[in-house]
C-alpha cells in the first residue's frame, strides 16, 4: 500500500473511558509526539461488542472526556460512536471519522493511526473486519512497562507498539477504589475526579468521608 502524501496525521483513540485517567492522556501525549501527530480524536465506545457493559451510561463517560481533554489544544472527543445504534465496532469508528473528515475538507488528505491497548490488539485477527481497520490506520499497541508484548501476528508495518509508564494506572481499579472510599486525585484529572464525585459514580456502597 503506498503511502499518499497527507497534510494532517490524526490519531484515534477508542475506549470505554470508564473513567478516562492519566494513563490514557499520556499515551495520547506520547503517540502524538512520537508520530507527529496534529490531532488525537478521543471515541468513547457507545457498546463496545468485546467487553463487558460500561458500569456508567455513555453520556456521563463523554461529559468525563470532554473534561479530561479540554486544557490540550491537540485532543479533542467524537461523539461517533455513542450516538450510533447497535454495538460499537472499530471499523465504524474509522469509516465514520474517515467520512466526517473527507466532508469537511473535501480537498485534504489525512493520515489514520489507531490507539489501543496492546492486549486488545493481540485480538485484532477476531475484531469485526480487521482488513477494513488495517485499510484505515496504522495500528499504535500501548502497553505498560515490563508488559510482555505478545505479537498480534499482523503484516510487517501494521502496528507499531510502545510502553507508557502511566499505563499502570487502570480503569477498573479507579472504580474500585471509589467504590472502597480510596481517593483518586492524581490518577484522573482533577476535573474528572469532581465529576465522578458529584454524581456518585461507581460507588457500589456509599462510604462517609471522602466523598468531598
Amino acid at each position: 500500500r503506498g503511502k499518499t502524501l497527507s497534510n494532517l496525521r490524526i490519531g484515534v483513540m477508542g475506549g470505554t473511558f470508564d473513567p478516562l485517567h492519566h494513563g490514557h492522556l499520556v499515551a495520547a501525549s506520547e503517540v502524538a509526539g512520537r508520530f507527529d501527530l496534529q490531532r488525537v480524536i478521543f471515541c468513547p465506545s457507545g457498546a463496545p461488542w468485546h467487553k463487558t457493559t460500561p458500569t456508567t451510561s455513555a453520556e456521563d463517560r463523554y461529559l468525563m472526556t470532554v473534561i479530561a481533554t479540554a486544557a490540550d489544544p491537540r485532543f479533542e472527543v467524537s461523539r461517533v460512536d455513542i450516538d450510533r445504534d447497535g454495538p460499537t465496532y472499530t471499523v465504524d469508528t474509522l469509516r465514520d471519522l474517515h467520512e466526517g473528515f473527507a466532508r469537511a475538507h473535501p480537498h485534504d488528505s489525512a493520515e489514520w493511526f489507531f490507539i489501543t491497548g496492546a492486549d486488545a490488539l493481540t485480538e485484532i485477527v477476531g475484531w469485526h473486519e480487521p482488513d477494513g481497520i488495517i485499510e484505515r490506520a496504522h495500528l499504535v499497541g500501548v502497553t505498560r512497562p515490563g508488559h510482555q508484548l505478545a505479537d498480534p501476528g499482523l503484516p510487517e508495518g501494521v502496528v507499531t507498539l510502545i510502553e507508557i509508564p502511566a499505563l499502570s494506572i487502570s480503569s477498573s481499579d479507579i472504580r474500585q477504589r471509589v467504590s472502597e472510599g480510596k481517593p483518586i486525585d492524581y490518577l484522573v484529572p482533577e476535573g474528572v475526579a469532581r465529576w465522578i464525585r458529584k454524581h456518585l459514580l461507581y460507588a457500589d456502597h456509599q462510604h462517609s468521608g471522602g466523598a468531598s
